[in-house]
């Protein structure tokens, strides 16, 4: 329609005639009929009841294969609220935790009063990118060297035995996580000593 209106436009500058033609913008010379516009209508009024089909209820149950269904290596980062376990990079600086090599990106919170396996010094995160696992265990490391190191020294001899660095598998930085923790751990594994206070 623009182009039309262009084209008229063009046609009547070129032709030669003095007269002025009287025929307004929307109209051609063609001799036909102008068509009518649309007319916009908004109603006066809203519907004063909702429509009856609407479901009155939430359902009271979800499907069951909802967690299950997920992909690989996704499901442990969703917390199993049954229980006391969260994902690692939920835990924060001072939590004390009981680790299970059945499940390593979990941690079992645990009072720092109470025996447990390792308590968590500092919580730092990854930036950068990594496209393997070495490469995410080698910053991971570099990143908890210093700070586990200070804290160790400062420890009564045979109070700590080992450290535990937890972080995400390339899969998983790449979903976002890009957590780290540092923690100071008794003897992980065989479970013969433990931590039984706070770190000093």
């Amino acid at each position: 329609m623009a182009l039309a209106a262009v084209v008229v436009v063009i046609l009547l500058a070129g032709g030669g005639s003095d007269k002025h033609d009287k025929k307004g913008p929307a109209e051609s010379s063609g001799g036909t009929k102008r068509s009518p516009s649309p007319s916009l209508r908004i109603p006066s009024e809203l519907p004063s009841e909702l429509p009856s089909g609407l479901p009155s209820e939430l359902p009271s149950r979800l499907p069951s294969g909802l967690l299950s269904d997920l992909p690989s290596g996704l499901q442990s980062l969703v917390p199993d609220l049954a229980d006391d376990e969260v994902p690692y990079y939920m835990l924060g600086t001072g939590d004390c935790f009981d680790t299970s090599a059945a499940r390593p990106g979990q941690a079992a919170k645990r009072p720092c009063g109470a025996p447990h396996d390792a308590e968590v010094v500092k919580v730092g995160e990854l930036d950068g990118t990594y496209s393997t696992d070495a490469a995410l265990k080698k910053a991971a490391s570099a990143l908890c060297a210093a700070p586990l190191e200070r804290k160790a020294a400062q420890q009564s001899a045979g109070t700590v035995r080992g450290t535990l660095v937890q972080y995400p598998d390339s899969g998983t930085y790449r979903t976002g996580i890009d957590k780290v923790a540092c923690s100071l751990a008794a003897d992980l594994g065989d479970g013969t000593h433990r931590l039984t206070a706070p770190l000093t």
